[in-house]
Formats: C-alpha cells, sequence, structure tokens
C-alpha cells in the first residue's frame, strides 16, 4: 500500500474537513452554476409586513424544532456566544428569553405567530464578496431526506454490500483545542509511526475490511445512504434501526454524478439521484463498483433504535431535525438554532415557497452564507423531492431584538 502524506499543522487550514456533521455530503448529483462564492455576510432592515405569506404559513413545525434546539442552547451558560464562529448571534443570554417562552406558546396559529414577532426581529441576509464587495441577497438551496434501506444481518443475493461502524484506529483531531481560531474545525486521520496520516481511502477499506460490518444492503442503496448520511434500515422481520452517521474517512468527496456528465453517460439535466440509479441499474454491478471507487470519500455508521418515528435523525446540533423546518448550514458563516425565514423560488411540487426552518444541520458540501440544504423528511416523496431541489433562496433570519440593533449598529449605513 503506498504511504499516505502526513498531516501538516501549519498547512492545516488547507486540509480543514468537517468531520461531525451527521450528514457527509448532501450535494446534488449535478453541476455547480457558474456565480461567485461570497464569503461574508451582513444585514438589512425587513418588515415583518414585507415577508410574503407570514400571516398565512404553518409555524407550529418551526417552533417544535425551536424548543428542541433550545433544549440544548439553554444548558450553556448566559455569557456563552450562541456560536463561537458565527458571533453575530449574540449569546446564550440575548436567547434566553425567546427560549423560556416557547414552552409556553399555545397551539393556536395566531399565538405562535405572536411569539416569534414578541421576541425577534426580522434581518435579511445579504452575501458580500469581501474582496470585490460583490453582494447577494439569495443562494443555493438543495434538499436531503432520510432513506428506507432494506438490509439482512448476512451477505447473500443482492444484499452484498457491508454497512461498517466506525473503525477503531480512526481519529479525530478538533483544531480548536490547539487553536482558538480553528474553533469548530476537525481533521480526520490515523496514527502511524507516531505521526497522523491521512485515513485510507473507499478501495483500501474495503479491502482492509476496516470497520465491524453490522449489517448488509443493495450497493446502490448503501452508496446514496453514504451520501445522505442517515437512514432508516428496515430489516426482513419488519422491525425498524436507524443508520446514523458515526464519521467519515476525511477524504474529499467526488460526485459520481459529475463523473458521468465528464464521460458524456449524462446529460446534466438527467444526473440527479434517479437518473443516477437508472444508469446504474442499466450498466451492472462491473460498472457500479468502478464508479463508486471515483468517490474515496467513504462514511461509517452507528446503529440507533427508532424510539419515535415521528422525529428525524439528530443534526449536527445534536437535536432531532423536523420535516420541512430543518435546514443544514455552513457553521463558519451560522449559529444552530437560529430560526430563519426561507424564500425559494421553486422546490419540487409546490413551486414558489416561503416558511419558517430553524438552522439545526450542517453538511460538508454545505458552504457560504447563503447556501442551505433543506430536510424534507422520509418516505417516497421526501426521496423525490430532495433528488430534484434546487433552488434559489433568500434568507431572512429572525434574531432577538439586542442582536439585531448591535449589528445594524455596527454596520456601515446602507
Amino acid at each position: 500500500m503506498l504511504r499516505r502524506p502526513e498531516f501538516v499543522l501549519a498547512a492545516g487550514a488547507a486540509l480543514l474537513l468537517a468531520a461531525c456533521q451527521p450528514r457527509p455530503e448532501p450535494e446534488p448529483e449535478q453541476p455547480d452554476e457558474p456565480v461567485f462564492t461570497p464569503q461574508a455576510m451582513d444585514f438589512l432592515p425587513v418588515d415583518w409586513a414585507a415577508m410574503s405569506s407570514w400571516s398565512q404559513s404553518d409555524l407550529a413545525p418551526a417552533l417544535s424544532a425551536f424548543r428542541r434546539s433550545c433544549a440544548r442552547i439553554t444548558r450553556r451558560d448566559d455569557a456563552d456566544p450562541l456560536s463561537a464562529r458565527a458571533a453575530w448571534a449574540g449569546t446564550v443570554g440575548e436567547w434566553r428569553p425567546a427560549c423560556g417562552a416557547a414552552d409556553s406558546v399555545p397551539d393556536a396559529p395566531e399565538s405562535i405567530r405572536a411569539f416569534f414577532e414578541t421576541h425577534f426581529t426580522p434581518a435579511r441576509a445579504r452575501a458580500v464578496d469581501p474582496d470585490t464587495g460583490e453582494t447577494a441577497l439569495t443562494g443555493r438551496l438543495t434538499g436531503y431526506y432520510e432513506p428506507f434501506v432494506e438490509v439482512r444481518e448476512q451477505a447473500g443475493g443482492e444484499f452484498t454490500q457491508p454497512l461498517r461502524r466506525r473503525p477503531d484506529d480512526l481519529v479525530t483531531v478538533d483544531l480548536g483545542l490547539f487553536d482558538p481560531d480553528l474553533s469548530g474545525r476537525r481533521i480526520v486521520g490515523e496514527v502511524e509511526d507516531g505521526r497522523l496520516v491521512l485515513y485510507k481511502d473507499r478501495a483500501e477499506i474495503e479491502a482492509e475490511n476496516a470497520g465491524e460490518v453490522f449489517a448488509w444492503g443493495r450497493p446502490i442503496d448503501v452508496f446514496f445512504l453514504q451520501i445522505q448520511g442517515s437512514g432508516r434500515l428496515v430489516f426482513p422481520d419488519g422491525h425498524q434501526e436507524r443508520a446514523a452517521f458515526a464519521a467519515h474517512n476525511g477524504l474529499p468527496y467526488r460526485s459520481i454524478g459529475r463523473e458521468l456528465i465528464q464521460r458524456g453517460e449524462l446529460e446534466a439535466h438527467a444526473a440527479s439521484k434517479s437518473g443516477i440509479e437508472a444508469w446504474l441499474n442499466e450498466n451492472g454491478p462491473e460498472a457500479t463498483a468502478e464508479l463508486f471507487a471515483v468517490n474515496p470519500r467513504y462514511v461509517f455508521f452507528q446503529t440507533q433504535m427508532l424510539d419515535d418515528p415521528d422525529l428525524g435523525p439528530n443534526g449536527s446540533s445534536g437535536v432531532a431535525l423536523t420535516p420541512m423546518a430543518s435546514i443544514a448550514v455552513d457553521p463558519a458563516h451560522h449559529a444552530h438554532g437560529v430560526p430563519v425565514w426561507l424564500e425559494a423560488s421553486a422546490l419540487p411540487e409546490l413551486g414558489d415557497w416561503s416558511g419558517l426552518v430553524v438552522t439545526q444541520d450542517a453538511g460538508g458540501a454545505i458552504t457560504g452564507p447563503l447556501r442551505a440544504d433543506f430536510f424534507w423528511g422520509w418516505g417516497e416523496t421526501a426521496e423525490r423531492r430532495a433528488g430534484s431541489t434546487r433552488s434559489d433562496a433568500g434568507w431572512i433570519l429572525l434574531l432577538p431584538h439586542t442582536v439585531v440593533a448591535r449589528l445594524f449598529a455596527a454596520q456601515d449605513p446602507v
């Protein structure tokens, strides 16, 4: 086996990989559009009345999601920042009044709406390129879901692809322990001769049988389960367990959809999950194995009992995700637990859509201040919609009044 390069801390910024998120790569299998990538964010004032369909929207799912986030937020000290990397979000103490009031809000729609209007001020987020000053009021919105995956306890027939637990030799390093400026950043590797080196790639993991095998699935199903990062395993006797994200091997994700486009096997418009799956089924096991090997990233899982089938998997914030009320964001720009009024231009089967969601997850492909992944839930409808979600979306953040006042006071006049 060829020796893998060592990690060099001085060059760590180039190797930083987000290894804590439950979904390693929710990126849809389509090429990015040629747009600039803003690196910073500022805020613009906006009125409640300017938020399209706010007065008619069902806010109950978002309130439930916010309550779950609050259960974690309120365990912390008031002086703690909501996020060390997104200091603009303020402190736990500034969020505590809203969290304290959330539990006692009656179920009536008007009461829920009054709660948000009483405790928050809306602020429109705007991405700003610090080099050019170019700005954007919308960002890309994709979707993800929790798949159902048929599995067997033993390999046989179609069920030839193993699902593996996290190997004992896989090491995750929290760089924030060594440099506060790297708080929230992690790298993944293994120790060889006292040095941290890159972990095994997909082919090596399979060849060396790294990680305990706990179930077997169809190769296509397992690969897409790794892309989603979590799923509901369905055993022959009908019982279900959750395969939750445990770790990935730290290597970059390479899209098999883009690979098929580059090879001329698929047109860009056909490189959705369903299009890729159709190509794999048509071309057979050999082509499937060869294509999967293009992506060196490998995801390991842990099993969990499905105690409440009405809740989704835990996001990287540590709380269960709520269908159509939870989003994944870039933790370099955002704090978890923040309500966001999303204004999407075209959601599958819904068209133009506005609704309240909460930042509760992260993902390796979710980068930038106005980049989000929309959690659709589970089942066939969620899968169908998630696979074709690709929309522009505007963001209006609901923030405690003191946070908004400080943000606007610190910004130059618009």
